[in-house]
């Protein structure tokens, strides 16, 4: 047997080893790992806000037309005729 065949080999048996273990152990604490969801709701709640609004905490309006170096005053409102 070659060291490439005994490697394949070897990643099966782990891949199965794995699934196995993985499988007996979500039945045996399926109470414990769904009694846990709630709380992870509650935290992806302040991740998304933090990380989808100006990716991290800078609040730059995209539409800002004020020259570099030089503060926005903020929306410019049209004049209404």
């Amino acid at each position: 047997m070659t060291t490439h065949q005994h490697s394949h080999r070897s990643t099966w048996v782990l891949w199965g080893f794995l699934l196995i273990i993985g499988s007996l152990l979500f039945t045996e604490h399926r109470l414990h790992v769904l009694g846990f969801l709630p709380y992870l709701f509650l935290l992806a709640c302040p991740l998304m806000h933090m990380f989808h609004h100006g990716h991290g905490g800078s609040h730059h309006h995209h539409n800002d037309q004020s020259p570099p170096g030089q503060k926005s005053q903020g929306p410019v409102k049209e004049e209404s005729k």
